[in-house]
């Protein structure tokens, strides 16, 4: 998608796709994952995630990346955080305690950028993006993350019968996409019956699934 499509859903406060509470996968699945804490998380698109308090909160440190600076700023200011602001590079960097937020376009992400990253989580950004976009961000990971864990949610569905966003990301895509990595799903469930915009759109089958990746 183009930088303009995700400005203007914020603008119109149509963000759907911001959950109003911890996603449950990160708090059932993260532990885990076996990251020291103290690590640095890298969560890509990360919008003003509920997500980056919880890690933060368990003592990790968290470098988001997110394109809206209308998300960033609400962010901060939701939470009653006061934020050094700065530039570095591309990107204007929020910061406050262990939580920072790069705004900026994810493309323009540098290795020596996220060198202190140990950690992943990606629960919306993934899906966020279509097939070409997909395979840029997944060869962006491989570059820049030479070693870490991490947490990767996606959904499975017949993309045929309803655009994205969401995408569908099968099983077969984020194996071929993070072929230099350990994948492991470790969980999946069927969400159809908590969707009625996939329901009305006669998709017969919606599957979020739990990935945990390692390299």
């Amino acid at each position: 998608m183009e930088p303009a499509f995700w400005h203007k859903r914020w603008a119109d406060n149509q963000i759907g796709f911001h959950q109003l509470q911890v996603n449950p996968y990160l708090q059932a699945h993260w532990p885990a994952l076996g990251l020291a804490v103290g690590a640095q998380v890298l969560v890509p698109l990360c919008g003003k995630s509920l997500d980056l308090l919880w890690l933060a909160a368990q003592g990790y440190r968290v470098l988001g990346v997110e394109l809206s600076r209308r998300a960033v700023e609400d962010f901060f200011v939701e939470h009653g955080l006061m934020a050094e602001v700065s530039q570095r590079g591309a990107f204007e960097v929020w910061r406050c305690g262990e939580i920072e937020l790069w705004c900026g376009d994810i493309f323009a992400l540098r290795a020596e950028d996220v060198a202190g990253c140990t950690g992943l989580y990606d629960r919306a950004a993934l899906i966020a993006l279509p097939p070409k976009m997909r395979e840029r961000y997944m060869a962006l990971l491989d570059d820049v993350l030479p070693s870490g864990k991490g947490l990767l949610v996606t959904l499975d569905y017949d993309q045929s019968l309803i655009d994205g966003p969401p995408f569908s990301v099968g099983d077969v895509e984020v194996r071929q996409g993070f072929a230099g990595w350990q994948v492991m799903e470790t969980e999946q469930v069927q969400i159809l019956a908590d969707s009625p915009k996939f329901q009305s759109a006669g998709v017969p089958s919606l599957v979020e699934r739990v990935y945990r990746i390692a390299r």
